[in-house]
């Protein structure tokens, strides 16, 4: 199978995981009232998912390398689909908890960004940087056409309705990739001449646990802002897409500038135009100027993520490279929790999310810090102990 079609196929994946994944907001009002839900379980249950997802990234990473990252993938599409299936037929609140956390939980973990990332590095090796960068992608449009799709058909066919549709549709998606997606073959790639795992790569998993804090930080608080600045909620909801949209645009334009500049130099421009972003928002006082902030921020964050892997993946033994990773995206998922929780705390005791903003400036200067050319040192290192 041509390596550009495994990319094409993990930015397809990563559309149905996080389309789904991003879409489980949209329920949260009209699934309390249809299932007759308190307010509070959806936001319990998306908590509980959370966790979950952080907390099973070394598992994760454990059966990428023992069984593929094909199985490990597709998987974890049929769990995700599935638990938008069982979320049109539970009756109760616990099985909901259940199908939103079990199913949706443990599926979006086994099909996100690590098992994409592994995939791509089994394929690609030390050159994955433009195909992370293409398949990254997905993530922006699974973004803008699963909620957009949720809020169409909400209304003619209800919330059951709805899930239904959309679940069906990532199984059938699931069932198309199990065609096209090539049989794992973990042998025929010869190691790379370094350690199997991250040591040494302290600064660069430093600067992603930064990136995480803001980007979910602005991301996820972003619309509640501008309604606080006095926009209505439709207006502040299309925030979110119009950074979804610059995000997608970039990660095609990376993947092209990576065959002329490294990783190293991108990340350091991304992280200074995301504090510009947040410098703004720190300072908006007007909500028209958050649509600078939504495409400032989305042209810069979401790409961090595949250059970020392509550093961290540089050089490691790609039968490990599952196990390799996780910690990564442990530490993304627990720097993401706190940092909204430190935004909730921040915004309870001012009323406001413009010093949680001004801390991100902060923390993206860091990150821009971080990333310097010593980067590439651990490789080095890695190479000369053997």
């Amino acid at each position: 199978m041509r390596r550009d079609r495994v990319a094409g196929a993990a930015l397809t994946a990563q559309a149905v995981s996080f389309g789904l994944n991003f879409s489980a907001g949209v329920f949260f009002a009209p699934a309390s009232a249809s299932y007759g839900l308190s307010a509070a379980t959806p936001a319990i249950a998306a908590g509980i998912a959370i966790a979950l997802t952080g907390l099973a990234q070394p598992l994760v990473g454990v059966l990428l390398d023992r069984v593929g990252p094909r199985l490990v993938l597709l998987t974890g599409l049929t769990l995700i689909s599935s638990g938008y299936v069982a979320l049109a037929a539970v009756q109760q609140a616990w099985q909901f908890v259940a199908a939103y956390v079990v199913l949706g939980g443990l599926g979006f973990v086994a099909s996100s960004s690590l098992a994409v990332t592994t995939l791509i590095g089994h394929r690609y090796g030390d050159r994955a940087g433009p195909a992370l960068a293409r398949a990254s992608v997905g993530v922006n449009v699974g973004q803008l056409l699963a909620p957009w799709a949720a809020t169409l058909l909400l209304e003619p066919v209800g919330v059951r309705g709805t899930y239904l549709a959309l679940g069906l549709t990532g199984l059938v998606v699931t069932a198309a990739l199990a065609t096209i997606l090539p049989r794992d073959d973990r042998g025929g790639n010869a190691p790379a001449p370094a350690t199997a795992a991250l040591r040494g790569r302290g600064r660069v998993l430093t600067s992603f646990a930064l990136h995480s804090a803001s980007l979910y930080m602005l991301v996820l608080l972003l619309p509640k802002y501008a309604t606080e600045l006095g926009w209505s909620a439709a207006h502040a909801g299309r925030l979110i897409t119009l950074s979804a949209l610059a995000a997608g645009l970039t990660s095609l334009a990376t993947a092209r500038l990576l065959h002329r500049f490294g990783p190293e130099p991108l990340l350091r421009t991304l992280h200074l135009v995301r504090a510009v972003a947040l410098v703004l928002a720190a300072t908006a006082t007007e909500p028209a100027v958050l649509v600078a902030v939504a495409v400032l921020f989305g042209t810069a964050s979401f790409t961090v993520i595949p250059l970020t892997m392509t550093l961290l993946t540089r050089g490691l033994d790609r039968a490990r490279l599952g196990r390799a990773l996780a910690p990564a995206w442990l530490i993304h998922q627990l720097s993401a929790g706190a940092a909204l929780a430190l935004a909730a705390a921040v915004h309870a005791l001012s009323g406001s999310y413009r010093a949680a903003f001004a801390l991100g400036v902060l923390l993206s200067l860091t990150a821009a810090a971080l990333v310097a050319p010593a980067a590439r040192e651990p490789v080095a290192t890695a190479t000369r102990s053997r």
